[in-house]
């Protein structure tokens, strides 16, 4: 096997060189970036975005006293500081392996995803409908002199925080095209939590301001505030099934989730395409990070060594297939000649 270099051909002594997309369908385009580097420029812009945001609805809510916009400022604030520990968890993530993690630093990305998602649910989602609950409560009307400013803020909302869907869209249909997968469903089974958050969360922030928006002109149409608590709490709920879907796509990855069935054949061919391997009778992959394979192997090697040679040529073949950039880490064991091998 050879480097995941975007390109197809044989390599030194006779290995293959494949493309990264043929193992992960994250692990395509990104190779070329140093490691994720559209991820982290997606994660910058909506950073940016939201920060801006979440300043300019905080004015909005308190000078119009609109429970709709105050949970559209409690979204923006905690999807600001969300795209802050995602770009720790991109950090982290990135790290080498070293002794001490033999499998690398991956999994930290799934880590720091998972409070950023919690973050979400917290601030966003509990605070959303706290506020929109109050209100119906309280029976506050909010100030009527406020409804201009909101729908000011919310229109330049909603063009900032298209700008930002749109780029992280732009990223997700060039990977989903490439594999021929929806983007919907690239967005639910990538390995990158940083892609998957980003997009969910500028979505949610669409819906989230049309929600508000209809809330606050309900409120105007009608003078009953009701209808701008009900939008608060709308937007509570979105955040919350949002929320509650990113927590547990990062807790099925830390726990070790292996990788689905059609791309643990592709797996298996690439490694049966080794010049040094016969045939395989035992093989589990599963994800350790982002765009990164822990893989375990039975493997049958070709020709008929003695021992101390064969345990040196294995050890020879784990090196080599590590040096994929999408495999983090390799281990093989000799396969007994009784077992079954295994077809891609």
């Amino acid at each position: 096997m050879g480097d995941f270099d975007n390109q197809s051909g044989p390599g030194p002594a006779g290995t293959t060189i494949v493309e990264a997309e043929d193992l992960d369908p994250q692990a395509s385009a990104d190779m070329d970036e140093a490691g994720g580097g559209s991820s982290l420029l997606t994660v910058v812009v909506a950073l940016t975005a939201n920060g801006l945001l979440a300043i300019a609805k905080t004015v909005a809510a308190v000078i119009s006293g609109s429970a709709s916009m105050l949970a559209e400022a409690a979204h923006s604030w905690s999807d600001t500081g969300n795209e802050v520990f995602l770009l720790v968890a991109e950090k982290a993530g990135a790290k080498p392996r070293d002794e001490e993690h033999p499998r690398g630093y991956g999994r930290a990305t799934y880590i720091w995803s998972l409070v950023a998602a919690f973050g979400l649910f917290t601030v966003g989602s509990l605070v959303s409908i706290w506020t929109g609950v109050s209100q119906l409560i309280e029976g506050g009307s909010g100030d009527e002199g406020g409804f201009t400013l909101s729908y000011v803020v919310l229109a330049v909302a909603f063009v900032l925080e298209g700008t930002s869907f749109v780029q992280a869209a732009r990223q997700v249909r060039g990977h989903s095209k490439r594999w021929g997968l929806h983007p919907l469903r690239y967005v639910s089974d990538t390995s990158n939590p940083t892609l998957r958050a980003v997009v969910l969360e500028d979505s949610s922030a669409l819906v989230g301001i049309v929600l508000a928006a209809a809330g606050i002109a309900l409120h105007q149409a009608t003078g009953d505030a009701r209808w701008d608590a009900i939008g608060s709490i709308g937007i509570g709920l979105l955040l919350a099934v949002v929320a509650i879907f990113l927590i547990r796509r990062n807790m099925e990855y830390l726990l070790g989730e292996g990788i689905a069935p059609a791309m643990r054949s592709r797996v298996l061919a690439r490694l049966l395409e080794h010049p040094e391997i016969d045939r395989i009778t035992y093989l589990h992959v599963e994800y350790v990070g982002p765009q990164r394979l822990f893989v375990v192997a039975a493997v049958d090697l070709v020709g008929d060594d003695t021992e101390p040679s064969l345990a040196r040529r294995l050890r020879r073949v784990e090196h080599d297939i590590e040096t994929e950039p999408v495999i983090t880490d390799a281990v093989l064991t000799l396969a007994p000649p009784e077992d079954a091998a295994l077809l891609p």
